[in-house]
C-alpha cells in the first residue's frame, strides 16, 4: 500500500500545483498531467479513463487552488468547470513516484554455488501456502524478486501441480498440454525426455509469448543423477554488461532465429538472447541451445556475434553461477522462465527412474495472483 501523506500547505503556478506535506517532503503536479486525471474523465465505476490524449488542452493553465475538508479544488483559466482531488489520492501519487511494489524489487543472485536452497529461497509447505495467505504472499513476492521458489508437501499424484497451481497462477496451455511429464522415453521428440544431462536454457523461446513461469513437480527423484541446475540470468547478463560492454550490446540488438519441429507442432520466433525494457534494464534470457536455428548473420558480422554469443555461453557454464540441488518426491519449484535458466545431470532410468510433472503459467497471471493478494490483506488490515 502507498503511503498516505498529511497536508501542510498548497501553492500553485500556472504549469503545476505544489503540495507541502508535513513531513516535510514537497510534491509538484504539473497542470497538464492533473488535467489529465481529473476524476470527472473517468468512469465512476470501471475507474477507465473516458477521454484521449487528443481532448486534452495542450497547455491548460492553473488560475489558483484551495485545499479544504481533505478535497483540493483547482480552478482552471480557460475552462469554467473546477476539479476537485482527493488529498489522499494525491499523496498516493506522489508517493508512488518513488514506490516500487515488493515483487517488484528484484533481488540478483550471481555466484549461486554459494547459495544454499532451502536457506537462501522462499521454501514453504503447499499446506501452509493454502492456509496462511500471508505465508502465500511472502512466498509470491519472494518468488518475483528472486526468480525461483520451492514448495514441500506437495503429493506426489499427477492432479497435485494443478492444485498447486490454483494458488499461484494461470496455466497456459501449450501444444505439450496442459502440463506435461518430463521423463525418460525411447526416441523422444525433445532431449528433455531422454537420460541426457541438460545444460543450463530457458524453454520455448520459439513460442510467442515466451512462457512466463514454469512449475516443476518431482513425483519420483532420482537415486543417482538428475540433480537440478539454476542460474540467474539476469545476475549474469549485467556481470557481462560490467565486463564486455560491446558483447552485451551486441546480444541485446542482433535477432536470433528459434525453431521447433515435432509431428505436431511447427515454432518460430525471433529474439535476441538479451532483451532489454526501454529504459536499458534486462528483462528477458532467451538462451536454448537445442532449438536455436542457423543464425542470418553477415559475414562480417559473424565472428564479432559468435565471440559475444562464446562468452556469454562461458559465463552460463561456469560452475561458480550454479545453484545445484537434488529435488526429493513431493517437492515443487516455480521459477520466471524468462530470468532463470535451468538443466540437470545427467542419470539413468533404467537404474533409477526419474519422473517429474511440469506446466507452464502465464506471466501476468502471477503478478497479477500476488497484487491481489497483497490488495487483500491489506483491506483487512484496516481498522
Amino acid at each position: 500500500m502507498s503511503k498516505r501523506l498529511s497536508m501542510k500547505s498548497v501553492s500553485v503556478t500556472p504549469a503545476a500545483l505544489r503540495v507541502e506535506w508535513t513531513n516535510g517532503e514537497v510534491s509538484e503536479f504539473a497542470g497538464l498531467w492533473l488535467r489529465d486525471n481529473r476524476p470527472e474523465d473517468r468512469d465512476p465505476h470501471s475507474g477507465q479513463r473516458l477521454i484521449d490524449v487528443t481532448d486534452l488542452p495542450e497547455d491548460p493553465r492553473i488560475r489558483s487552488a484551495e485545499a479544504r475538508d481533505g478535497i483540493v479544488v483547482i480552478e482552471w483559466e480557460s475552462e469554467s468547470q473546477r476539479t476537485s482531488f482527493d488529498l489522499g489520492w494525491l499523496s498516493e501519487q506522489a508517493a508512488d513516484r518513488g514506490h516500487q511494489r515488493p515483487e517488484l524489487r528484484t533481488r540478483l543472485w550471481l555466484e549461486g554455488a554459494a547459495l544454499d536452497a532451502s536457506r537462501d529461497f522462499a521454501w514453504t509447505a503447499l499446506s501452509a501456502a493454502h492456509s496462511n495467505p500471508a505465508a502465500r504472499l511472502d512466498w509470491l513476492t519472494r518468488l518475483l524478486q528472486d526468480g525461483i521458489a520451492f514448495l514441500s508437501g506437495v503429493p506426489c499424484n499427477e492432479a497435485a501441480i494443478l492444485e498447486a497451481m490454483a494458488l499461484i497462477g494461470r496455466i497456459c496451455e501449450t501444444n505439450y498440454g496442459l502440463v506435461f511429464d518430463v521423463r525418460s522415453v525411447p526416441q523422444p521428440e525433445n532431449l528433455a525426455y531422454s537420460d541426457f544431462g541438460l545444460g543450463l536454457h530457458t524453454d520455448n523461446p520459439y513460442r510467442e509469448p515466451v512462457p512466463g513461469f514454469q512449475a516443476l513437480h518431482v513425483l519420483v527423484a532420482s537415486r543417482a543423477g538428475g540433480e537440478s541446475l539454476f542460474a540467474d540470468g539476469f545476475a549474469i547478463a549485467e556481470r557481462l554488461r560490467a565486463s564486455e560492454p560491446d558483447a552485451f550490446s551486441r546480444l541485446t540488438q542482433t535477432p536470433v532465429p528459434f525453431l521447433y519441429r515435432s509431428k505436431d507442432a511447427e515454432l518460430y520466433a525471433e529474439r535476441p538472447l538479451i532483451q532489454l525494457s526501454a529504459r536499458g534494464d534486462v528483462t528477458a534470457v532467451h538462451y536454448n541451445s537445442r532449438s536455436i536455428a542457423p543464425l542470418r548473420l553477415s559475414n562480417s558480422d559473424t565472428r564479432s556475434y559468435y565471440a559475444a554469443y562464446r562468452r556469454f555461453g562461458a559465463l552460463l557454464r561456469d560452475a561458480r553461477f550454479q545453484l545445484e540441488l537434488r529435488l526429493d518426491d513431493g517437492n515443487l519449484v516455480v521459477f520466471d522462465n524468462q530470468r532463470i535458466l535451468h538443466g540437470r545431470k545427467g542419470y539413468s532410468s533404467a537404474g533409477y527412474p526419474r519422473h517429474l510433472r511440469g506446466c507452464y503459467l502465464t506471466r501476468d497471471s502471477v503478478y497479477c495472483e500476488t497484487a491481489l493478494l497483497r490488495r487483500r490483506l491489506e483491506r483487512e488490515a484496516q481498522p
